[in-house]
């Protein structure tokens, strides 16, 4: 392969083309940054209009039917369709970076895990425009979706059995790329906590996943077929759904969140210029959170009669895994006091996350005590507390990390200026809408509810609530904003953005090379990066072996074509039981494509392509300049 193929402008076609076979990590991550951001918005947009609809009492801006279609696909989209894709794209992006490998250890599994989660999203949101979207709640209670009337529940299962197994195969691409790729001398123990973070939340989408897609496929069946799994007159048991939603539901709290804690592990350092505090407490926290967070499922089921026994239980493992989180929140403290703090963007969001993430940490024990979760269970009290983990926690990270990585991902940095206007507009206008949702719950206003009379004493706090919900949606259009004027932004060409970068990614020069490092680097302790700066080493790395050829994979549209395929015998499965003549040919189609394109790949020779010595340094000169990656 030449360089100039490499190295060359390309027209649309062949980027577009590029981009639909690509197997780049760094492509991907893009491509699940993009659509992880479409779907928050769609999900923003969707929640707009729930807090318009409740912004005054009695209002009929939608009806309550479409409220909860809102409802639901608001919850379903904001956690599997958007937190979800936006972390795996900076795990995309970043861990193979982090620890010196050039690609992930299955680039073509990694290309597939992403059209099926897109393909799947994209199913599921086609619901609104064939018949109706589902209406049972993000949880999908059997007691609604079993006797929910249309497809929208039928979507929502296949959708998400579709998108959830591109969500495990990722999963397991990262822990076998974190185990096995790692550069020499990267212990365990020198790995950077984003790393870490990713390898743990990759350990609990293993484990957890599973018993979703059982209850998926149970759900199926039952909706499908009348097997009767949740049917409880017919001998089924209808809390089913709920154990095997929750061993799924709450790791998906910490699948999430570790990632999140990662990402501000590794802003916070750089900004406050100093090495982590406490670093191996912080490790071994993080396991431990991995490890309590399957043992907390049924404190979402304290109302539904376990047992005082098995609330006691669940009770304790509850307020036990505030304690590791609450090391990390004095790590974070400790790493920030006495550094020479450089307040930027990311650093903005990482302030406004310790505070806002604590208090719905706080919330979160209180419902640990099954007593106050039986009169707050089902409130807008618990509304506005895992909007303050899933927002205070999460979406600050996201936001703060498109600042923070944004440079290395696409060679240009956003506005500064603009971005601390999105931080302050979206940051106040969070607080609005969920610090007063708490007094309304308090005030007994139930959640899922799509109106209210005049004369319960909740139209102030409503009214403030959407205020808050407006701001924030003018802070994610400000950052949209931010992102298109950055885009014709002139390219930075330069290694360390920030200039206190600590771990590897740092070391790069941007544009980063499609195979990342010319030459495996050496690590020879924590911090590699910062510790080789501050020896003298211009470049920031020693490597680990000499200039040579380099082995990197081919692209393949096969990913692309097997996830369409399930795509297709999705509809044939969804619209068989309604008798349609063409159900059944379109289910056999769809999974003849699927197995068709599985045969190709298994019989083709794909052993990739080798990037000789010449094309490295002829790469490396086109991108740098004389004198290649200096």
């Amino acid at each position: 392969m030449s360089s100039a193929a490499v190295t060359n402008k390309k027209g649309f076609g062949a980027t577009l083309w590029d981009y639909l076979t690509t197997v780049d990590h760094k492509k991907l991550g893009v491509m699940y940054l993009f659509a992880g951001t479409l779907f928050f918005a769609i999900a923003g947009f969707e929640a707009l209009l729930m807090r318009l609809q409740l912004m005054i009492p009695n209002n009929d801006f939608v009806s309550a039917g479409t409220f909860n279609e809102l409802l639901t696909m608001h919850g379903t989209t904001m956690l599997f369709l958007a937190a979800t894709p936006l972390l795996f794209g900076f795990m995309n992006a970043i861990v193979p970076l982090q620890i010196g490998a050039r690609d992930v250890a299955f680039p073509f599994l990694n290309s597939l895990g992403f059209w099926l989660f897109f393909l799947g999203a994209l199913f599921l949101h086609l619901s609104f425009f064939l018949g109706g979207a589902p209406d049972a709640g993000w949880t999908n209670y059997a007691s609604l979706a079993l006797y929910s009337p249309g497809h929208g529940i039928d979507f929502y299962v296949l959708g998400l059995q579709i998108s959830g197994a591109g969500t495990l195969i990722s999963g397991i691409n990262f822990i076998v790329t974190i185990i096995t790729m790692r550069a020499p001398g990267m212990t365990f123990m020198r790995m950077p906590l984003f790393t870490w973070t990713s390898l743990i939340s990759s350990a609990l989408i293993l484990f957890a996943f599973p018993p979703l897609t059982v209850g998926l496929f149970l759900m199926l069946v039952d909706r499908m077929f009348e097997a009767n799994f949740f049917d409880h007159t017919m001998g089924g048991n209808t809390i089913i759904w709920e154990h095997l939603f929750w061993i799924f539901g709450h790791p998906e709290v910490y699948i999430l969140v570790l990632p999140a804690f990662g990402l501000f592990s590794e802003i916070i350092p750089v900004f406050a210029r100093k090495r982590l505090f406490g670093y191996s407490s912080m490790v071994f926290a993080t396991i431990l959170i991995g490890f309590l967070g399957f043992m907390v499922w049924a404190h979402h089921m304290f109302t539904t009669g376990l047992g005082a026994t098995a609330n006691a239980i669940f009770a304790v493992a509850t307020m036990a895994i505030a304690v590791p989180t609450g090391m990390k929140v004095f790590n974070w403290i400790m790493t920030i006091w006495g550094g020479s703090v450089k307040v930027t963007v990311p650093m903005l969001y990482a302030l406004g996350f310790i505070p806002s993430f604590v208090a719905g940490g706080v919330t979160g024990v209180m419902q640990a005590a099954a007593p106050l979760d039986y009169q707050l269970h089902d409130s807008y009290f618990i509304v506005a507390h895992f909007h303050y983990v899933i927002v205070g926690g999460i979406v600050t990270a996201i936001f703060g990390s498109m600042h923070f990585y944004w440079p290395i991902m696409f060679n240009r940095a956003l506005s500064e200026k603009l971005g601390v206007w999105t931080f302050w507009i979206f940051f106040i206008g969070f607080h609005c809408t969920f610090f007063i949702q708490h007094f309304l719950g308090l005030m007994g206003m139930p959640r899922r509810v799509f109106t209210f009379q005049a004369d319960q004493g909740w139209d102030l706090f409503n009214f403030i609530s959407s205020i808050g919900a407006i701001l924030m949606a003018i802070g994610v259009i400000l950052l949209v904003i931010n992102i298109i004027i950055t885009a014709k932004s002139k390219p930075l060409n330069c290694r360390d953005y920030w200039g206190d970068g600590r771990s590897l990614e740092w070391a790069i020069k941007t544009p980063v090379p499609f195979y990342n490092f010319k030459q495996t680097p050496l690590v020879r302790g924590y911090d590699p990066y910062w510790l080789e700066k501050h020896e003298g080493n211009k470049e920031g790395m020693i490597y680990a072996e000499p200039l040579g050829d380099i082995h990197m994979p081919n692209n393949s549209i096969l990913p692309l074509v097997m996830s369409i395929g399930t795509f297709v015998a999705a509809f044939g499965a969804l619209y068989h039981p309604d008798g349609k003549a063409w159900a059944i040919p379109v289910l056999i189609l769809g999974l003849a494509i699927t197995v068709g394109a599985m045969i190709v790949r298994s019989v083709k020779d794909d052993l990739g392509f080798h990037v000789h010595v010449e094309e490295v340094i002829a790469t490396e000169e086109h991108l740098y300049g004389k004198g290649g990656n200096k």
